[in-house]
């Protein structure tokens, strides 16, 4: 089974991905975080700090790298989100701005002013979702969807506030939904989430679920969380 684990930002997607590896021993597949991709793509920057070409570029890498990295678990993976997530973070920014913190004064019914720019980048992200969904149509057996139920986590990472999150999190769900792929909504605790998907899905756990999420929070931990403005810092420092 190719499945995936969807859900807007800090929805508990990467340590349910992981544990869930661990818990039934099959394959996990990814892509690497913003975190991870922009000393290399855009050096020196924050998420915040990208204009919408920036994105779009981040968008297109996350993408590839699942892409490259699916096609080598022929016979079935677990995947920590999917491209759909990238696509509508994107997508979503048409309302809220390339930097969603920038229009938190807005209210639900307001969206950003639509520039010359912002028109440029909607037919973009339209574009690039016909692609994005294609994949995913071909690739995913199910997915599993967690609720927007956890705070979002206060890393310096995430650019977003709860209203972008919702339109995030409806976006992604109404996607899978067009898409015709089945779609279960696990929420709870981590170890709640673990057996409803094992029950979901018939999988066999090979260790106990705290075993599994010990493991899981060891390479959690292992990601490089630098902020990319306390990175800079530091290389001018150093040099």
């Amino acid at each position: 089974m190719k499945l995936a684990i969807s859900g807007t930002y800090s929805s508990g997607k990467t340590l349910t991905s992981y544990s869930l590896a661990h818990y039934v021993d099959i394959p996990r597949t990814r892509a690497r975080t913003m975190r991870e991709l922009l000393p290399v793509a855009v050096p020196g920057k924050t998420l915040e700090q990208c204009n919408g070409a920036e994105l779009i570029q981040l968008i297109v890498r996350r993408h590839v790298e699942r892409c490259v990295h699916e096609s080598h678990l022929d016979k079935g993976f677990v995947s920590d989100g999917s491209s759909l997530q990238e696509w509508l973070y994107g997508a979503v920014r048409v309302i809220v701005g390339i930097n969603p913190n920038d229009s938190v004064h807005l209210s639900d019914v307001e969206t950003v002013e639509r520039t010359p720019e912002m028109e440029f980048f909607d037919q973009v992200m339209g574009e690039l979702g016909k692609a994005i969904k294609d994949h995913v149509k071909q690739t995913y057996d199910a997915f599993v969807h967690l609720p927007n139920e956890l705070e979002l986590a206060k890393d310096g990472h995430r650019p977003v506030n709860e209203r972008f999150r919702r339109l995030a999190d409806e976006g992604i769900a109404a996607a899978i939904d067009e898409l015709g792929i089945p779609r279960h909504v696990v929420g709870g605790t981590l170890p709640e989430r673990l057996n409803q998907i094992v029950d979901l899905f018939g999988f066999a756990p090979v260790m106990t679920v705290d075993e599994a999420i010990e493991r899981a929070q060891q390479e959690y931990r292992a990601v490089d969380m630098t902020i990319e403005s306390d990175r800079a810092w530091a290389v001018t420092a150093a040099s």
